[in-house]
């Protein structure tokens, strides 16, 4: 019906652009481009809603209005019910799209303008207002007709991209259709899938429109998606002689006073990763009680940078942060885990530390949520959720190494610069202890001999799919608890074909 989602993922302007060569490299007319997007997302709306017969489309003066007039035209030829409202005037339609219009106004179906009225009595809605062109705050009669469609009570179908959201940040501009499907042409936007994006685009479907796949090599594409599934065959069974001195030892920082749940989750997850040895270097009050908690693991209590250094240079790979305050028994272990030359994991309260003294080095992973990436680049929370991948690229660019700003889509900066969406998890996700959760998985990796960027991806799939199994298996995201992801993230490092 429709095509696998490509990994690839694309701005706007990057589209535009492919949309350009497809008319004047290889002579697929704008109107031919136009007929192929409408017709597929008919086809797509059919088979998502077999049994709907009143239809209602949504078109605004552009491109992305052309594609409703299409689709509207093919759901009235196969005998559907179909309403066509034009926001903005449909006067100021040009080109194709006035084509597409005046088409659909032979086969009989006149639009009527959109005044602001309710959108209740259709089966399914049709979003073909705004397309990848907005570049501003929505407001007016499109903001109306957004509303409008977010309150009619029928499932929603996007063109392209729900209107309102930002095609490249994943940002919703002012106002955001909330689809149930969307159907993206030519390039996947990047935008779909990341902050706003997968909350506004539900599933999200593909076509290229027939555009020559060697368009496609010739513009970089702006970040690549990737997921569990794209990843797991990187894993392969170990060998018949192994020992744990072959699988690296881990050595996890934190946990100050009250705190000791944290280092805990962490040196778990390293564990159930797969790493050989792993230690815990925490306050000496909670030593004992993580070894009853898990006796795999190795704590020590550390009350000084002195006492840590003998745990320092038995380690293959250092995590620090989780549950570490900013105490000066933190600074003092930050500052000297930072003369060490293994590799390094951040998190947590050595981010904060480390945003008051910035250092940059190639071997380590950062794993910032976004409001310890605002304090990293000395901006706020919501200006890193205005355009994730700026923020991450920022992030890199300033500190150097492979980082991870986690949230919805989590984004992965290699060293390079190349920026990995991940595709996967879930809400439940958004709970105390995850985060520990993945600075185990991405220490566990790297103590195995991955490389540091390869380890950051891998991390973060695999931290995403554990989610979305621990979910299905615990009867749903709400009360997910972090604890539940450690039997999928095992199971997830030894994979089958099920996963």
């Amino acid at each position: 019906m429709h095509e696998r989602l490509p990994l690839q993922l694309y701005r706007a302007a990057q589209v535009r652009e492919l949309d350009r060569h497809a008319i004047e490299e290889h002579g697929i007319p704008s109107r031919a481009l136009m007929e192929r997007a409408g017709a597929a997302a008919f086809r797509l709306l059919r088979a998502q809603w077999p049994q709907a017969q009143r239809i209602g489309v949504v078109c605004g003066p552009g491109n992305n209005g052309g594609d409703g007039y299409v689709l509207a035209r093919h759901a009235h030829e196969a005998g559907l019910g179909v309403t066509v409202y034009a926001v903005g005037g449909a006067e100021r339609l040009r080109g194709a799209a006035r084509e597409a219009a005046d088409a659909l106004r032979a086969a009989g179906i006149e639009a009527r303008p959109y005044v602001g009225e309710t959108l209740s009595g259709h089966d399914v809605v049709v979003d073909a207002l705004l397309g990848t062109g907005l570049d501003r705050e929505v407001d007016g009669l499109p903001r109306a007709a957004i509303e409008a469609m977010n309150a009619s009570g029928a499932p929603a179908l996007a063109l392209d991209i729900p209107s309102g959201l930002d095609a490249d940040t994943g940002r919703m501009r002012g106002a955001a259709v909330h689809a149930d499907h969307t159907v993206s042409f030519i390039g996947l936007k990047q935008g779909l899938f990341t902050a706003d994006g997968p909350d506004c685009s539900g599933c999200v479907h593909y076509s290229s429109l027939g555009v020559p796949m060697q368009e496609f090599s010739r513009i970089e594409a702006a970040s690549t998606r990737f997921s569990y599934q794209t990843l797991a065959h990187r894993l392969r069974p170990r060998g018949r002689g192994a020992h744990k001195g072959r699988h690296g030892h881990v050595l996890i920082i934190g946990g100050d006073h009250g705190m000791n749940g944290a280092v805990l989750l962490a040196g778990k997850a390293a564990l159930r990763t797969g790493a050989g040895l792993v230690s815990i270097a925490t306050r000496s009050a909670h030593a004992a009680l993580l070894s009853l908690a898990q006796p795999e693991l190795m704590s020590h209590g550390v009350e000084d940078a002195a006492a840590l250094q003998p745990l320092l240079e038995r380690a293959t790979v250092i995590a620090i942060g989780p549950g570490m305050c900013r105490s000066p028994w933190a600074r003092e272990l930050l500052g000297r885990v930072l003369d060490q030359t293994r590799p390094l994991v951040v998190d947590a309260d050595a981010l904060n530390l480390l945003a008051q003294d910035p250092v940059q080095r190639d071997d380590w992973i950062l794993t910032p949520h976004p409001g310890e990436a605002a304090r990293l680049l000395g901006s706020t929370a919501t200006q890193v959720q205005d355009d994730r991948f700026h923020a991450v690229a920022r992030l890199q660019a300033r500190y150097g190494g492979a980082v991870i700003l986690k949230g919805a889509g989590s984004l992965v900066c290699d060293p390079d610069g190349g920026i990995g969406l991940c595709h996967g998890g879930n809400p439940g996700m958004a709970g105390g202890g995850m985060g520990d959760l993945l600075t185990g998985v991405v220490a566990g990796l790297v103590a195995q001999g991955m490389g540091m960027a390869e380890s950051a991806r891998f991390a973060t799939a695999v931290h995403a799919a554990a989610g979305d199994l621990a979910a299905g298996e615990e009867g749903g995201e709400r009360g997910l608890l972090a604890g539940d992801l450690l039997g999928p993230i095992h199971r997830l490092m030894n994979p089958r074909t099920e996963y």
